[in-house]
């Protein structure tokens, strides 16, 4: 997967806060038409809005259309429609950062001592289950390879130890990036 350079970190940023403004606003968004390069691919993601701690997170591992659209409908998704969380409001839209993952493509775990904490993200699926962790939540809750792996379970509504048991796991890399990273640099 290529980089994304710190120009299309802010400008899909940007998206994203202006996406959901629109939204909230009940104005159209007018996004940019961006024909080539990275930001047309279609790449997996998610968004993450923070306001001190998460206050939603939606994304997409089977992306259609270009990157910087997905960004947008992430976005206005995690603000509205993350069932965790209630809506966000247009009043609570200064007080929230938003942070984007750009995901890898996803390879599947044929031995656990291939997830490096910190560096994967984990796709566990078994039966009806499926839960996805980003690379960044198993670091900020200092998690080590297993718990990893049991909380990715949980997240899917599976028994914590299914990952032994049968449940099909995937890795993968983000690249991640957010307003207040790039605001502090």
């Amino acid at each position: 997967m290529s980089q994304l350079l710190e120009d299309d970190q802010n400008l899909l940023l940007r998206i994203a806060r202006e996406a959901v403004h629109s939204h909230l606003a009940g104005v159209n968004a007018g996004l940019p038409d961006i024909n080539s390069g990275i930001l047309s691919q279609p790449l997996a993601l998610f968004v993450s809005i923070h306001q001190g701690r998460l206050r939603g997170c939606i994304g997409n591992i089977h992306p259609f259309g270009p990157l910087y659209r997905n960004v947008a409908e992430c976005a206005i998704s995690a603000a509205v429609g993350d069932p965790r969380f209630v809506p966000l409001t247009l009043d609570e839209l200064d007080a929230v950062t938003f942070e984007i993952s750009v995901l890898s493509p996803m390879e599947l775990v044929r031995r656990t001592d291939e997830i490096e904490v910190g560096i994967h993200g984990l796709l566990v699926s078994k039966e009806q289950g499926r839960g996805l962790l980003l690379p960044q939540v198993a670091s900020s809750y200092g998690w080590d390879r297993e718990r990893f792996l049991s909380e990715t379970c949980r997240k899917a509504g599976l028994n914590p130890t299914d990952w032994k048991d049968g449940a099909t796991i995937h890795r993968f890399t983000a690249q991640v990036f957010s307003e207040q990273k790039l605001q502090a640099s």
